[in-house]
Parts: structure tokens; C-alpha cells; sequence
């Protein structure tokens, strides 16, 4: 659900849309470090070295898609 994102990657791709009105400032974009390698992605979820919330386990262990509340589902081991 893009009104109300779980994943931290999603929370940060809606953060990033652009605002209408040029006298509103958001600040830096919420996504810091590099885009992985399609060839080699990283190790357990794809977005954990970028991500603020990640822990241990997210680099070892590729999260499963799971309904985290009726109808919404996320890839996610915190959400």
C-alpha cells in the first residue's frame, strides 16, 4: 500500500516523490548509500545496507513476502 508503506525501501521510494509546490523543501532524499549490483546483490534482504533499521539478521537472511496486515504484504524480518 502505497498510502501507508511498511518496508523501509518503499517508505523511502514514497518519500522521494517529488513535491508540487517549490516553496516546500523535504530535505535530503531518504535512501543513502549506493544501488547494489544486479550481478552480485548483496546477501540476505537486497536493501539492508542502505537501510536505517537494519539489523544482523537482515544481512544474513533473505526476508519472505508475508501479509503483515489484511491485504498489505512486505518482505521485511522488522516489519
Amino acid at each position: 500500500m502505497v498510502s501507508a508503506p511498511l518496508h523501509p525501501y518503499t517508505k523511502a521510494l514514497v518519500a522521494a516523490v517529488p513535491i508540487p509546490r517549490v516553496d516546500q523543501d523535504r530535505g535530503p532524499l531518504p535512501i543513502r548509500g549506493n544501488v547494489p549490483d544486479a550481478r552480485n546483490p548483496p546477501s540476505g534482504c537486497r536493501f539492508h545496507d542502505r537501510c536505517p533499521i537494519a539489523v544482523k539478521r537482515c544481512s544474513d537472511e533473505v526476508p519472505v513476502l508475508r501479509e503483515v496486515a489484511p491485504g498489505h504484504r512486505a518482505a521485511c524480518h522488522l516489519v
